[in-house]
């Protein structure tokens, strides 16, 4: 049957496949589609990522509507059920509803309220079985049921930072190969080369187009490079954070980026330090024990100790875990992996939904 205009309410805690195979056979059968995302405050997904992950996904005659709902939940009281539908219609304006689509037993009752017709899709979860509550105990067990943004902002960040030359493009590539040697949804974990590097090769080559005889400490830096380099770093992480598993490795960030350019001009931008994000754990290749390798990229050796330090200063002031990296090769890989295990096995944590005693609907 066809409808005008289709009903969605929900809390999308996170999206995932089950909501997204409801919302597409709502917009397979209405003209068009009204999607109420109504998550309660205490939520721990911010409900502009929620619309923002729907909105990727969907056609344009689905309408995503953002609000919050606060109250209490009890599916046999009226009186709440008042109160959800006061919520309720206030976002869906004054249009008429023809159909209310739902994978919850109270679909129905939704439907009644709208005076609208209820269209059940996949209520015992047969075609895609899935549930907010099942991703929020375990994410990684359902890893393949999340769409890009959602597995972007639940990947664990690992980013290595160090000195030049101290192996923090070794150790990245390294770690992201361990564990994709696990397999599973493990063996799409990707690393993020330092866009900084990137950066200075083309910067050079420009260069030597005009003098050949050019080498890296003829290369300058201005702001905005630094500005640009930690705007490219953080883009090319959620990439591949989006895209990978769950875990993600870089190598260098914006943070890395504000002792990059306090090193070459002797002080940091606001501009880039705005661009500084939180990780989940940071690594600090530290510069004894390790040669310095001239690529003709590399113009440092003589400051490493300096830069090792302020690294390590800087750390210890951020809210962030780090594990400074010492000792032979195995031994600096072996102490990244079993920093990454400890917070991978830290797992997720969501605050929970509020939930009816009486019936327990897919958030």
């Amino acid at each position: 049957m066809r409808y005008e205009h289709g009903l969605i309410v929900g809390k999308f805690y996170p999206p995932h496949a089950g909501h997204h195979t409801l919302i597409d056979a709502a917009a397979a059968a209405c003209d068009r589609v009204t999607v109420i995302v109504a998550p309660s405050r205490e939520e721990s997904v911010p409900l502009d990522l929620r619309l923002t992950w729907l909105r990727e996904t969907h056609p344009a005659h689905v309408t995503f509507i953002g609000v919050y709902d606060d109250h209490p939940v009890d599916y046999d009281d009226p009186y709440i059920w008042d109160l959800h539908m006061a919520v309720f219609r206030n976002a869906a304006g004054t249009n008429r509803v023809d159909a209310v689509f739902s994978s919850e037993a109270y679909g129905a009752e939704l439907a009644r309220r709208f005076y609208a017709v209820p269209v059940v899709v996949d209520l015992d979860r047969a075609a895609v079985p899935v549930s907010g509550t099942a991703i929020r105990t375990d994410p990684v067990a359902h890893w393949d049921r999340l769409g890009p943004g959602p597995r972007g902002w639940l990947t664990k960040r690992v980013i290595v930072v160090g000195a030049e030359s101290t192996g923090t493009t070794t150790m990245a590539q390294a770690l992201a190969r361990h564990y994709r040697l696990r397999g599973g949804v493990w063996s799409r974990t990707r690393w993020v080369p330092e866009y900084g590097r990137e950066l200075t090769e083309r910067k050079l080559t420009a260069l030597q187009q005009d003098k050949p005889e050019a080498t890296v400490f003829d290369v300058t830096w201005d702001r905005a490079d630094f500005a640009a380099v930690a705007a490219a770093q953080n883009a090319a992480e959620d990439a591949a954070a989006r895209a990978g598993s769950p875990v993600v490795f870089g190598d260098t960030d914006a943070f890395a980026t504000t002792i990059w350019e306090e090193r070459y001009l002797g002080s940091t931008s606001r501009q880039v330090r705005a661009l500084v994000r939180s990780p989940d754990l940071y690594l600090l290749t530290d510069h004894e024990g390790v040669p310095f390798t001239d690529d003709g990229l590399r113009d440092g050796e003589s400051i490493r100790p300096w830069m090792t330090e302020r690294f390590r200063r800087e750390l210890a002031r951020v809210d962030v875990p780090h594990k400074v990296l010492t000792g032979t090769y195995a031994q600096r890989l072996r102490a990244a992996i079993v920093a990454t295990d400890e917070l991978l096995a830290q797992g997720w944590q969501f605050a929970s939904p509020r939930i009816s005693a009486s019936a327990a609907p897919r958030p």
